[in-house]
């Protein structure tokens, strides 16, 4: 979507006006009738009135006041979104906008409803020049937003495409490798650098929760590492992120049924899909944040020799692990990744997985399952950021009594609790390979919609990568230019 400061005759053809509340609109540039129209429909309760000029058309928007700034925020972005539906439906391809908002951020917002509801990914239907969304460009007039402002968010946006985009790739053109290949493609335009260990060196380095998910498959395992650091950092310690790259998952020998399960596992690699967009913002904006993202890949298969129930695997710290279901396989794979992540001794770990059907069976679509271990200030700057981009998490506990859920009386712990604390047992797995401050988050529930809502189109949504985005400037914003002051 093409942003840009341009108030030109030609732009106008089709204008929208923010405006902050209902009362004092005498003000407007509206003929009398206008006026009229805009009071009886306003009077109706309608939020968006469409005055159609015949020559052009001006639409309004007005929001009632919400009760605090992150709903007024989620409110303009769903207001932007109905822009774009009826952006759709008209088949405009440029708007017009003025705002008579007293925030900028809310117009920022409302923009980004339009952005996010025009998405679509048409890549496989042969019909998508007739279906495709014909907006454009959004035009704005007045001194908000800056250029820095609409640049800012052009990256983010593009970044959620992007992580969208691998959620909706079919697995048959995006197995492990050619995951870790799109990584190495986006780093070299976007700027951050990537390293992909392949089987050989997966292998040497005693990964045996990646080596086991990946003996039912045909296509060898990758193991990614992004970096973006910036020559002067204000963490003297890394920031690393941390994505399940499931790229199918059948449940392997624990084969998941196909209605409404199996048949939508493409998205198992959600978490990787959203890491990989966050360091694509991280190096886009120029942060000056050290920030690493590590991606186990694989798919999830009972062919070959695929590791079955009862089997005893080792993780890459010398842990042993009984597998008793191969469906929980995303908790093997980010072992290896927790444990890879402690050479950098980092000042954070945060990881991001569809890890369990519990966290979904919560939560739903609207939540993000989360559980933290030592993360100080940084878990209540992660859940503000979660308010403010409407990705909001709900903290479980990681009490003591959940490890007894995990004990195996044959190896050091199991793959599985049991029928009940699902999320969190899978969380208290998790927590046995840190040794550093670190936050999990279980996006099982919001990552793959199966109907719109609002800007989250159908498919992938990238839950991730604008929570992660406004983490990133929070923690910025607390800091001081003093290089090296945090960590």
């Amino acid at each position: 979507m093409k942003l840009t400061k341009n108030c030109s005759e030609s732009l106008l053809v089709n204008h929208i006006l923010l405006l902050k509340g209902s009362e004092n609109n005498a003000q407007l540039p509206l003929s009398k009738d206008e006026h009229l129209y805009l009071s009886n429909r306003l009077n109706m309760e309608e939020h968006l009135v469409e005055i159609n000029r015949l020559s052009s058309k001006l639409l309004i928007a007005i929001i009632p006041t919400p009760k605090n700034d992150n709903l007024a925020l989620e409110a303009w972005r769903r207001q932007g979104n109905e822009i774009a539906l009826w952006a759709k439906k008209e088949k405009i391809d440029t708007l017009g906008v003025t705002s008579m908002l007293e925030k900028p951020e809310l117009l920022l917002a409302f923009t980004e409803g339009i952005i996010l509801g025009n998405y679509q990914f048409l890549k496989y239907n042969t019909k998508a020049a007739k279906i495709k969304n014909t907006l454009k460009e959004i035009s704005f007039c007045g001194d908000f937003p800056s250029e820095r402002q609409l640049q800012e968010l052009s990256i983010v946006t593009e970044a959620v495409f992007s992580a969208r985009d691998l959620v909706n790739e079919p697995v048959i053109s995006l197995n492990a490798e050619k995951l870790s290949q799109i990584f190495k493609q986006t780093g070299d335009t976007s700027g951050y650098q990537t390293v992909i260990l392949g089987e050989e060196q997966i292998l040497a380095l005693g990964m045996g929760g990646l080596l086991a998910v990946n003996k039912g498959s045909i296509d060898p395992p990758t193991f990614s590492v992004m970096e973006w650091k910036p020559e002067q950092p204000i963490n003297s310690r890394p920031l690393v992120l941390v994505g399940k790259g499931v790229v199918f998952d059948t449940g392997g020998l624990s084969l998941k049924p196909t209605a409404k399960s199996m048949d939508y596992m493409k998205s198992d690699m959600a978490g990787a899909a959203a890491v990989a967009g966050a360091i694509q913002v991280a190096a886009q904006k120029q942060l000056p944040l050290h920030v690493i993202a590590l991606v186990p890949a694989t798919d999830n298969r009972p062919g070959g020799n695929a590791i079955t129930p009862g089997d005893v695997i080792t993780i890459s710290n010398g842990s042993t692990v009984e597998v008793l279901n191969t469906d929980a396989e995303g908790r093997l794979i980010l072992a290896d990744a927790l444990v890879y992540a402690q050479k950098y001794n980092p000042l954070l770990v945060i990881d991001l997985a569809t890890l369990t059907g519990s966290a979904a069976m919560t939560l739903g679509i609207h939540g993000i399952a989360a559980m933290e271990s030592e993360s100080g200030e940084f878990f209540d700057l992660l859940r503000k950021a979660g308010e403010k981009v409407n990705e909001r998490l709900v903290e479980l506990p990681l009490w003591e009594e959940y490890d007894e859920m995990i004990k195996s009386s044959i190896a050091d712990m199991k793959n599985i609790g049991g029928g009940e604390a699902g999320a969190i047992t899978a969380g208290k797995f998790l927590q046995r390979f840190i040794t550093y401050p670190w936050i999990h988050l279980d996006i099982a529930g919001p990552s793959y919609l199966h109907a719109t809502d609002h800007y989250r189109s159908v498919g992938g949504t990238a839950t991730g990568v604008r929570l992660l985005s406004e983490f990133f400037d929070a923690i910025l914003q607390q800091q001081t230019p003093n290089p090296n002051s945090v960590g």
